[in-house]
């Protein structure tokens, strides 16, 4: 399974960008984004760099993965409400998502 991984810009260099992540660096392509600047969020998948994230998108693909990893790990007590609070957010209107404008 290959799931996108949100990582942050620690130096541009022509068509890669050293990124960190979830624990980790990485030499990401970001021929498809363009150079981006230090600091800069990018959602990281098979080592390119797909598309730029803002640091809440970013906040909310980092809960959802550290949701999955703790359902994977065998904890059959996740309380999903906390790990996806964007989408249970009593406020939001009934079939947006939360990154609508409506």
């Amino acid at each position: 399974m290959c799931i996108g991984i949100p990582m942050q810009v620690i130096e541009q260099r022509d068509l890669m960008a050293l990124c960190r992540g979830r624990g980790r660096e990485e030499m990401v392509n970001t021929m498809l984004i363009g150079p981006q600047a230090p600091g800069t969020w990018v959602l990281n998948f098979i080592g390119s760099a797909r598309e730029v994230l803002t640091e809440d998108e970013a906040k909310q693909t980092n809960n959802a993965l550290d949701a999955m990893e703790q359902i994977m790990s065998g904890n059959d007590e996740v309380d999903i409400d906390t790990y996806f609070a964007d989408l249970t957010d009593r406020n939001r209107t009934p079939g947006s998502f939360p990154t609508d404008k409506s």
